[in-house]
């Protein structure tokens, strides 16, 4: 992340994503396989390790001899104007304008095990008035007629790792040379996570 400074003086933290370009490596059609559907492949690895059942399926439209696609992802169509697309076709940061509203989405950070005040938002007990080790206890998890605990009940468990999009966020920036895009405010996951970005 980083912040920018608009030609009026406001600031916006914003992140820098590299975006593109996306090439079709395979076009998905009702009639051959019962919907439509893009593939498209984005970045590069060595093919020593991409199988080589994906190598094959992608070997006319590898960027180098030596290297094929680091990611192979699928998008359902539901636009018209979707049926003008290719094998081969790529589009790159170019799509997008500065001023536009995205929608960011991807995987978010795993925290691992936490308990409920994190996970939660539970105030935790209180310090004193006979209270010992329970700053940070759930209390109590539900009615004793039913005698079992409901479905649902919040607990302490697996937090994060959980996909996340984050809405109305605006493209402050584009730099067609190296396909990268800067956008205000923060999006879902770590450094390197893989993002879909997708206009309104």
């Amino acid at each position: 992340m980083t912040q920018v400074f608009t030609d009026d003086g406001r600031v916006f933290p914003a992140t820098l994503i590299s975006a593109g370009p996306l090439v079709i490596t395979q076009v998905k059609t009702d009639e051959k396989d019962g919907y439509r559907a893009v593939q498209v492949g984005f970045g590069e690895r060595k093919l020593s390790r991409i199988s080589k059942a994906v190598a094959g399926h992608t070997r006319a439209l590898i960027p180098r001899e030596d290297m094929g696609f680091a990611v192979l992802k699928e998008k359902r169509l539901t636009n018209a104007k979707d049926n003008e697309m290719k094998l081969g076709d790529s589009f790159d940061v170019s799509v997008f304008e500065e001023g536009d509203v995205v929608m960011v989405s991807g995987i978010s950070k795993g925290k691992g095990f936490q308990g409920v005040v994190k996970r939660h938002n539970f105030k935790g007990g209180p310090r004193t008035h006979g209270q010992k080790h329970s700053e940070r206890e759930p209390g109590s998890i539900g009615a004793t007629g039913p005698q079992r605990v409901f479905k649902g009940t919040r607990m302490g468990g697996r937090m994060g790792s959980d996909r996340v999009s984050v809405k109305n966020l605006k493209v402050l920036k584009i730099d067609k040379a190296s396909n990268s895009i800067l956008v205000s405010g923060a999006v879902p996951g770590r450094r390197g996570t893989l993002l879909e970005i997708s206009g309104k």
